[in-house]
C-alpha cells in the first residue's frame, strides 16, 4: 500500500452483548471522508480473512480520488477475537456482522452527504449482497466480486470443479473427505492444487493474499463455524445459504464480477444477476478468485469506471 497515500486509523466499540466482553472494530480510511466523494467501504472475505489482501483497491484511490474504508470483521485481524465462540452458531450469523457494519457506518458519518459505495469479496460478497438486500440509507453502489448468491449452488459447481483435477489429487480429497481428515499434510497438499487453480493462479501468492491465509490459521473461528474446514467443504452454518432470494430489494447499482477460473463460478453467481435490479455483469478472462490481484489493471479500471458512473 503506498505510503504516500493519506493513511488514518481507529477502532470503534461494538456493543454486542451476546459476546460476554467489550468488542472492537478496528479500520483504517485511505483518503479523506470529508472530500465530497462517496468512499468504498472494503468486505473481506472469509469469515476472518481480514483486510490486507483487498489492498489493490487503493488504485480507485490513487486514480479517481475515491477514498476507501477497510477494517477487520470482528473475530480477525485487529478487531476483537472471540475464539471462545468456536462453533456457536447463535453467535456468528449475518446479522453479527450486519450490526458491526451498521455501527461503523454511523460512527464514521457515512450516511448522509455523498453516502457511500459497498464492495464485498468473497464472503464479503454474500454479506454486502444481504446488506444491500436492507436498503440501507445512504448505500449508493455496490460491488460484489466473487461472492457466490447461493452456496447449494457454490457446492454443486465445484463437483465440476474438483473432478476436472488430476486423478491422484481428486483421489486424495475424496479419501480424506470420507475420513473427515482436514489437517493432514496429505489433505492440504491436494487442497493446494484446487488452490493454485481456483483461489489464486499468481506464484507465488502475494504478500497480502498470505496475509489472508495467516489470519485465518491464526483464528479460524468463525470461519469453521461458518464455513468449514476448506473452501470447498462446506458443512458449517451457512451451507444452506441463499442470498438471491432477496436480491430483488437492492435498489443501487451493482456490479458483479468473478474470474473464468473462479471457485466462484458462474453458476452460483448468475442467480444474483437475474434478481437484482439494475445489475451489470464482468468476468475477468484470466483471473481465479483474486481478479484484483490476477488482472489487477483491469479489475481496476472496471471498478473505477463503475464507481464513475462511466463505461469501463
Amino acid at each position: 500500500m503506498a505510503s504516500s497515500f493519506p493513511v488514518s486509523e481507529g477502532e470503534v466499540a461494538f456493543d454486542e452483548p451476546s459476546a460476554g466482553k467489550p468488542c472492537k472494530t478496528w479500520y483504517k480510511v485511505i483518503g479523506d471522508l470529508k472530500c465530497g466523494t462517496p468512499p468504498l467501504v472494503a468486505l473481506h472475505g472469509g469469515p476472518g480473512a481480514g483486510h490486507e489482501y483487498l489492498a489493490p483497491l487503493t488504485d480507485v484511490y490513487a486514480q479517481r480520488g475515491v477514498p476507501i474504508v477497510f477494517y477487520d470483521q470482528i473475530g480477525c485481524g485487529r478487531s476483537t477475537h472471540l475464539r471462545e465462540k468456536k462453533g456457536d452458531t447463535s453467535f456468528w450469523t449475518f446479522e453479527l456482522y450486519m450490526r458491526e457494519l451498521d455501527n461503523l457506518i454511523d460512527h464514521l458519518q457515512l450516511r448522509d452527504g455523498p453516502g457511500f459505495f459497498l464492495f464485498g469479496q468473497s464472503w464479503g460478497g454474500m454479506l454486502g449482497g444481504a446488506y444491500a438486500a436492507r436498503r440501507p440509507r445512504g448505500l449508493r453502489k455496490l460491488v460484489i466480486a466473487g461472492g457466490p448468491a447461493s452456496i447449494p449452488l457454490l457446492v454443486k459447481g465445484y463437483e465440476g470443479l474438483i473432478a476436472a483435477l488430476p486423478p491422484d489429487v481428486r483421489s486424495t480429497l475424496e479419501e480424506c473427505n470420507k475420513r473427515g481428515d482436514y489437517e493432514s499434510e496429505e489433505f492440504e497438499k491436494a487442497a493446494s492444487v484446487f488452490y493454485s487453480r481456483h483461489v489464486c493462479r499468481l506464484d507465488p501468492h502475494p504478500e497480502e493474499v498470505q496475509c489472508a491465509f495467516k489470519n485465518l490459521k491464526d483464528d479460524p473461528t468463525a470461519y469453521l463455524t461458518l464455513q468449514g474446514p476448506s473452501e470447498f467443504i462446506i458443512i458449517g452454518s451457512f451451507k444452506d445459504w441463499e442470498g438471491y432470494h432477496d436480491a430483488h430489494n437492492i435498489e443501487v447499482e451493482t456490479l458483479l464480477l468473478n474470474g473464468r477460473y473462479d471457485e466462484a463460478h458462474d453458476l452460483c453467481i448468475e442467480p444474483w444477476f437475474r434478481t437484482i435490479p439494475k445489475v451489470k455483469w464482468v468476468t475477468l478472462e484470466n483471473s481465479s478468485h483474486m481478479g484484483h490481484f490476477e488482472e489487477r489493471e483491469r479489475f481496476g479500471q472496471i471498478l473505477g469506471s463503475f464507481l464513475a458512473g462511466t463505461a469501463p
